[in-house]
């Protein structure tokens, strides 16, 4: 009689990718974290790789694996998956101490972290919908729509009386 295994309370649609004992603080990990979240996985990548921080590297590794773990366990399609989510958790300290002077010592505490990425695959509606709300955004930063101007009723005066002045000159012009 064996006993009944664990079952899992991932969604079939997701992966995950665990990595321990980071050199480095989880403040500064997590700087690398807030980076991805929320971004394609390609994106991911691609801002890891161009990071300068020194931990950026074991992140794309990570990250690398749960797109992996992704592909090959979970047979998910890569151009679809998303970072759901990046959480970053402290794990030991080692400490040290410096010599100071007088006989003295100052203790050191050099920090491990954690990092667990999940990433999701999205449905094939969701993707279009990105795609518009993207486009509209980019639409907006172009400047294609005027910006609303909010003034009260002295905005509401100012146009109409340089179009009066406008009018003005041109009649006295001819």
């Amino acid at each position: 009689m064996s006993k009944v295994g664990k079952k899992s309370h991932r969604k079939d649609n997701e992966a995950i990718a665990k990595a321990r004992y980071i050199k480095g603080s989880e403040r500064k990990l997590n700087l690398l974290a807030q980076l991805i979240r929320g971004k394609s996985a390609q994106r991911a990548l691609v801002d890891l790789e161009f990071a300068r921080r020194r931990m950026a590297v074991d992140v794309k590794k990570v990250l690398e694996a749960a797109i992996a773990n992704a592909e090959n366990n979970h047979n998910l399609d890569v151009d679809r998956l998303f970072v759901k989510e990046a959480t970053v958790g402290r794990t030991m300290t080692m400490g040290r101490f410096h010599a100071r002077g007088r006989g003295r010592s100052a203790a050191v505490e050099k920090p491990f972290s954690n990092i667990t990425i999940i990433v999701e695959e999205r449905a094939e509606g969701e993707d279009k919908k990105k795609a518009k709300a993207a486009k509209k955004a980019a639409k907006a930063e172009a400047g294609d729509k005027p910006a609303k101007k909010s003034g009260g009723a002295k905005a509401a005066k100012k146009p109409a009386a340089k179009a009066k002045a406008a009018a003005g000159e041109n009649t006295t012009a001819e």
